[in-house]
């Protein structure tokens, strides 16, 4: 079964430090992952179905697509860059697992990087916490959100990621 994206690569090069020449097939994987953990924990197996599957049918309208586009979108650019930015610098090949280098710039380091996660992650909360309020409070407009049923993720209506609890 084909995943229907919710964004366009052009929109997450855009809309963060991705350069425009970065080849799409080294992040296209973390658009999918974003999407399919992040997004779908917050709209629900039903409501993430039923804007796939208008997306793959070109029917998808109002209110779904004004939801992708005011809400889910943003948080789907964050979340993808959350996944992303930990791989960004490294590929694996035949030879085994290669971490990029530049003649004219230096790389960063790992504190460097857990920072700009922690910055798109603040910004991706930010996102699903708008998100959630307006769900929340036009629910009417997406019988899909609370239809969820036997194995079906149900929503979750926390934004917020506090880390993990030993």
């Amino acid at each position: 079964m084909a995943t229907a994206l919710f964004i366009t690569t052009d929109d997450l090069k855009r809309n963060t430090i991705i350069d425009g020449n970065v080849d799409v097939d080294k992040f296209i994987q973390f658009l999918k992952i974003a999407q399919e953990i992040h997004i779908q924990n917050y709209l629900g197996g039903a409501l993430y179905n039923k804007i796939s599957d208008e997306i793959i049918a070109g029917t998808l309208a109002d209110p779904y697509l004004g939801l992708i586009q005011d809400y889910i979108k943003d948080m789907l650019i964050h979340f993808a860059m959350v996944d992303y930015l930990p791989f960004s610098a490294y590929s694996v090949a035949n030879g085994g697992v290669f971490k990029h280098t530049s003649e004219n710039s230096q790389n960063a380091s790992k504190n460097e990087v857990d920072y700009l996660v922690d910055k798109h992650r603040e910004f991706a909360q930010f996102y699903t916490r708008r998100f959630l309020d307006y769900i929340c409070f036009n629910n009417n407009l997406f019988p899909e959100y609370t239809a969820n049923q036997n194995g079906e993720m149900y929503p979750d209506h926390d934004a917020n990621f506090v880390g993990w609890v030993l």
